[in-house]
């Protein structure tokens, strides 16, 4: 009974320490009920309890409903760059090797975290909430609208879209091309000539 009562315990306080962690990212409360299994009273009792004992102003409750767009992932070349990332930190952490279940759901939403803060450490500033982060995740184990592919020429592997065109090469090496392409249509200053302004991007 004494051992049971301790297992108990220590899931408890894994729930309660990852509803935490999500709230600290802003993480609706809907969600984090997915990933902690507590009931969304509790996890509101619990963003009220923190939010209290905060000097700061507390974490958003963010409201509506969750990111369901698998087309934001992939919107512009820099947020295609950072779902890369963190779809690279996804295999490194064995993200993509375990599928949810209700079994290691709590485990799986740990790793997640772990990997989202990774990102954040890589990247500082970022267009992905944890939350895109859970929802991209999703779409990578059933593959339906995005998928992780290797990149023709420099072979780093990022995010991309079923429907899009192959051989344009990945974010990175558009970013770079983009670079080099600016880079060399710049008109030379040398000899005391004035260069002509760039036209606005």
């Amino acid at each position: 009974m004494m051992q049971i009562s301790s297992q108990r315990y220590s899931l408890d306080r894994q729930r309660h320490d990852l509803t935490l962690r999500m709230i600290r990212h802003e993480v609706r409360t809907h969600t984090i009920h997915l990933c902690t299994g507590l009931s969304e009273a509790r996890i509101r009792k619990l963003y009220d309890a923190y939010a209290y004992r905060l000097s700061n102003p507390p974490p958003r409750r963010q409201r509506g409903k969750s990111p369901r767009r698998a087309a934001y992932f992939t919107r512009n070349v820099r947020t295609q760059l950072e779902s890369s990332v963190l779809a690279s930190l996804f295999i490194t952490f064995g993200l993509l090797d375990r599928k949810p279940s209700d079994r290691d759901m709590l485990e799986l939403c740990r790793l997640l975290c772990d990997a989202y803060d990774t990102h954040l450490q890589l990247l500082g500033a970022t267009q992905i909430s944890l939350e895109h982060a859970w929802f991209l995740l999703q779409l990578l184990h059933t593959k339906q609208d995005l998928y992780v592919s290797r990149c023709r020429h420099c072979r780093g592997q990022y995010v991309r879209t079923r429907i899009g065109r192959i051989g344009h090469g990945c974010p990175a090496c558009k970013l770079k091309h983009a670079k080099l392409a600016a880079k060399g249509s710049r008109p030379s200053t040398r000899g005391g000539g004035a260069a002509m302004p760039q036209p606005a991007a």
